[in-house]
């Protein structure tokens, strides 16, 4: 699944390529999680946003109509803007351009979703709506980070997938910042300094994922169809039964909390 590297790529892209532009048709798949695409037609699209894991396409209709368009990827998901029409069989939704390009959203197994909402209402997203600040949010400091994760009882990488404590992690950037924290997945206590490690590994595992445009492992692709390239930098994430970058002990892969899971059970050690 796409996690914050990857969506902010992809926005990064995204935006200038269909900032400004008027919505004028569209269509979607029947399902309900895509089927509110056409009500962003007779919008202009004032900017694509990040927020966690969810891309947020700023829309306005004049007469005090600010909307938006937010999309989840899933697993699969992916946007591109194209001069035709597509006829790609997983096309989910695509939006017709006053300047006569397509933008279009192709999710394979349909894990993504769509939604046209008031703009800052999102109460029909319940994971965007409770989620917690960003990583890079300098009000999150450690203290208020360590707090966090104090108030529950959950393991720590069950906590780190819940966007409740910092928003846009998942299954890989979870697995790297742990491993170079040295903290075990399955621990469900981590005191003032290893919080203050932590958030402090997840920042950088971020921002170096950033750098080499997200980690394209199967599916995910930049609107141009580039792929990501921080898939060759990764410690932890995927190399059960190979050896610890740091220490050679073979590392350890198991489900978590129905999450699959690597670490090193020297460094890692609970």
């Amino acid at each position: 699944m796409p996690e914050l590297p990857e969506v902010e790529s992809i926005r990064g892209q995204l935006e200038p390529l269909i900032r400004g532009a008027r919505i004028i048709g569209a269509t979607a798949h029947p399902s309900a999680k895509f089927s509110s695409a056409p009500n962003a037609v007779g919008h202009v699209v004032t900017g694509v946003g990040r927020r966690g894991k969810y891309l947020l396409v700023g829309l306005d209709a004049g007469r005090d109509s600010q909307r938006e368009l937010i999309i989840h990827l899933g697993m699969t998901g992916g946007l591109q803007v194209d001069d035709q029409r597509p006829r790609d069989p997983h096309c989910r939704a695509w939006w017709h351009l006053d300047d006569g390009r397509h933008l279009w959203f192709r999710d394979v197994r349909r894990f993504g979703r769509l939604v046209v909402v008031n703009r800052g209402d999102h109460r029909s997203l319940p994971t965007l709506h409770a989620m917690g600040p960003e990583p890079f949010d300098p009000k999150l400091g450690p203290r208020r980070f360590h707090r966090s994760l104090a108030s529950t009882r959950q393991r720590i990488k069950t906590s780190l997938l819940s966007q409740r404590h910092v928003a846009g992690l998942g299954n890989i950037y979870a697995d790297e910042s742990l491993w170079r924290s040295r903290i075990s997945p399955v621990s469900r206590r981590v005191g003032p300094e290893r919080a203050d490690r932590l958030l402090g590994d997840i920042r950088n595992v971020l921002a170096e994922a950033l750098r080499h445009g997200g980690t394209t492992l199967r599916d995910y692709r930049t609107p141009d169809g580039s792929r990501g390239r921080n898939q060759y930098r990764l410690d932890c994430y995927g190399r059960a039964g190979q050896p610890c970058p740091a220490c050679g002990t073979t590392l350890a892969g198991r489900i978590v909390d129905q999450r699959s899971t690597t670490w090193c059970p020297t460094c890692q050690a609970r």
